[in-house]
């Protein structure tokens, strides 16, 4: 029996599972070997890939009376996947479980299994050895009949670490909400093992090109602002730039500017101008087409790294996964004949978070409006009640850019350089914020002081983050919108992919999923069903819209902040360069 809280789980069994398998870039995994052991009675079994392969089940136990224990689940749930096993039951991944206790604090040893058991001060086998095998198992095989033996042993240790590490992490762990983080690991597994259509002729295209392009982009782009040498950029050039244009631009203490990859997003989002040059810099200093993980099937496929944040969100590789470089890459996703996709993201989802969480009324009657930024300018006495963003577009956009602000810690100086508008304007709109919502201000105030007073903070899943010396009190504000997201997304992938719905991809605060074109329209509204029953769920019946971006074959994928630069790409290569396009 596992207490979650005051509430007693009993299982009849207890499953520890590992598998060993070969996952190539791009590729569902292949798995080879499996160790599973019941935690009470010791029966332990040891199969190898043909007797996997036979099996039309699991070889054990995966109904309501018993519990699966994994370490990052997903690895394993992607194996059942391949295999074709109905998926277990229950599932506790004790990494995710590991991740809630230090999350915020130092781990010496890593978060891996080996950095849990010298955490908890349990013996393990040496990272070595680990890796040493680790290497062994990714070349694949033939394998000789030592080696076999070797691997199956090498498993068989993650099984022992399980059996050592799940009594002393019991303690700690609050068994109903584990389970949920457990269930969302079966949701990553069917995701990943989907994957994401890309173009492939167009991606090889840009493979075999890339190198010519880059310079020639750069003189394309750069025309418009001259802050590049070859494909130097120059931080001098750029202030000169900046003064030109009158853009503000957010410095460090130093007094130099903040040219960090958050700061420079941020400040082109408040100015569009200057995101095609975040654009540029971003393909130049970050993008490598190699590593971006295709598989032979067209697919875009990677470990999505659940929970990895500190927010509890998805952390995948931003090399290998196709929403990582830069955003005009993403022109590069495009249905298969046949098929269409579509991005539905969540609309206002911090906004609507934080009124649902604080009880703000007057901000939840703003999120109901269907626009918060012209129903706060309006609450705020700005606009008049038959104002509209077509009649009070610049004011909208003041109370727009203020509102994020808000959500992202920002104070006047930061707003203001966001904005272009004077420090005692600035001031102004925050000020006008706190008479709107005072209910959310006095919430906002009480996350701070409860982090600050109990060093640690979490979500309504109880997704925890444990605060240290250098606690941000901006981040602390922000946490219950960013960790309960996370929570929401990662419920609507469950609800999602459960009833059914072909999810690519989860993507921040959206979902990119798959469907025939006849059922398109169907998969929409089914995934604005689920997404909006885990807002629900999530803040206590409080429903959040969703947007949806549709796209059918043989249309792609295009994000408008990447059109400008894809239209470069394509004029560079005497385009359009790419299949299906028309010139």
């Amino acid at each position: 029996m596992l207490m979650g809280g005051s509430l007693p789980v009993r299982f009849v069994e207890v499953w520890l599972v590992d598998f060993e398998f070969v996952a190539r870039p791009g590729e569902p995994p292949v798995p080879f070997c499996m160790v599973a052991r019941e935690m009470s009675t010791g029966r332990t079994l040891r199969l190898w890939e043909e007797e996997l392969n036979e099996c039309k089940a699991a070889p054990f136990s995966t109904g309501e009376d018993a519990l699966f224990v994994a370490y990052y689940a997903a690895a394993e749930m992607s194996c059942f996947g391949v295999l074709g096993w109905p998926m277990p039951t229950n599932i506790l991944d004790l990494y995710t479980e590991f991740r809630v206790v230090t999350n915020g604090l130092a781990t010496p040893c890593g978060d891996g299994i080996l950095g849990a058991l010298a955490f908890y001060g349990q013996p393990g086998i040496s990272e070595v050895e680990k890796a040493s095998m680790r290497e062994r198992a990714l070349r694949g095989g033939p394998w000789m009949p030592e080696e076999k033996v070797a691997l199956l042993d090498y498993c068989e240790s993650d099984v022992a670490a399980l059996q050592r590490l799940l009594p002393v992490m019991t303690p700690n762990i609050d068994l109903p909400r584990a389970l949920l983080r457990g269930r969302y690991m079966k949701a990553v597994a069917a995701m990943e093992n989907i994957g994401v259509p890309i173009d492939v002729a167009a991606l090889e295209v840009l493979r075999r090109n890339w190198e010519g392009i880059k310079a020639r982009l750069v003189s394309e782009i750069d025309a418009d602002y001259g802050v590049f040498d070859g494909t130097t950029f120059k931080t001098d050039r750029f202030i000169a730039y900046l003064a030109r244009a009158g853009i503000p631009w957010p410095t460090l203490p130093s007094g130099a500017l903040a040219m960090d990859e958050d700061t420079f997003r941020e400040m082109a989002r408040a100015w569009p101008q200057i995101a095609p040059l975040h654009e540029l810099r971003s393909s130049l200093s970050k993008m490598r087409l190699a590593d971006l993980a295709v598989g032979p099937d067209g697919r875009n496929r990677c470990m999505l790294s659940a929970f990895r944040a500190k927010t509890g969100r998805n952390q995948p590789s931003n090399t290998k996964f196709i929403f990582g470089p830069a955003t005009w890459m993403r022109g590069l996703i495009r249905p298969n004949e046949g098929y269409g996709i579509a991005y539905i993201d969540y609309c206002q989802q911090e906004f609507g978070i934080a009124a649902a969480l604080s009880g703000d009324e007057a901000m939840m009657a703003a999120y109901r409006s269907g626009d918060p930024y012209l129903a706060f300018a309006k609450q705020a006495g700005a606009v008049p009640p038959d104002g509209t963003k077509q009649t009070h577009g610049p004011v909208r956009d003041q109370f727009k850019a203020c509102v994020l602000a808000v959500q992202y810690g920002m104070e006047a100086e930061s707003l203001g350089a966001r904005t272009g508008q004077p420090i005692a304007r600035a001031r102004e709109l925050l000020e006008l914020h706190c008479r709107a919502y005072p209910r959310y201000w006095l919430w906002s105030d009480g996350v701070e002081h409860f982090a600050m007073l109990r060093l640690y903070l979490y979500t309504v899943f109880g997704w925890t983050i444990h605060v240290g010396a250098d606690a941000n009190p901006r981040s602390l504000r922000n946490f219950p919108m960013q960790g309960n997201g996370a929570e929401m997304l990662r419920l609507a992938c469950c609800l999602a992919t459960e009833r059914g719905i072909r999810v690519c991809a989860p993507v921040h605060d959206a979902l990119l999923v798959e469907a025939p074109l006849a059922d398109l329209d169907a998969t929409v509204a089914a995934t604005q069903e689920a997404m909006s029953d885990a807002s629900a769920v999530v803040l206590n019946g409080f429903r959040l819209r969703s947007d949806v971006k549709p796209v059918r074959y043989p249309e792609r994928y295009m994000d408008p902040r990447g059109e400008r630069m894809w239209s470069a790409v394509s004029r560079i290569l005497g385009g359009p360069p790419f299949p299906g396009e028309e010139r």
